[in-house]
């Protein structure tokens, strides 16, 4: 049985950025019908999901209620298909030659929600299609 791809996203604090990228790939993916998966975590975890993300993630039907932020490892980094870093150092975790994507121009979730949902989704929506052709299947 093959194992699925897994993209690990990771944001300093594993409570916005991450967490919304790994959400919204999981649904993007399941639309085309993709066997991948997919993490979030950060360098430095909030104790808590800030109050304002679970409620906006839930009024587009997604429920984060009950979840929390945790640490990224580097055994997660070392077996991961994908690594997308928001504006944080993985230098310190990844192992020799890994290759990290990084977003780190997506706005503050904490300033505009709405603007780096978007500016996640579009880059997730291009992640994907890469994912779907046919150099990078199997």
């Amino acid at each position: 049985m093959k194992t699925p791809r897994t993209v690990v996203f990771v944001c300093l604090h594993g409570s916005a950025k991450s967490l919304i990228a790994a959400e919204y790939f999981g649904r993007l993916a399941a639309e085309r019908g993709l066997d991948v998966h997919a993490t979030s975590a950060g360098t430095e975890p909030d104790p808590d999901i800030p109050p304002h993300v679970t409620e906006e993630l839930l009024r587009d039907g997604i429920d984060v209620r009950g979840r929390r932020p945790r640490l990224v490892t580097r055994e997660e980094l070392a077996n991961a298909s994908h690594v997308v870093s928001f504006g944080c150092d993985l230098s310190r975790l990844a192992p020799p030659g890994l290759a990290v994507e990084r977003w780190d121009d997506v706005p503050a979730v904490s300033a505009d929600f709405a603007a780096a949902r978007d500016a996640i989704v579009a880059r997730l929506r291009r992640l994907l299609a890469d994912w779907e052709s046919p150099k990078r299947a199997g």
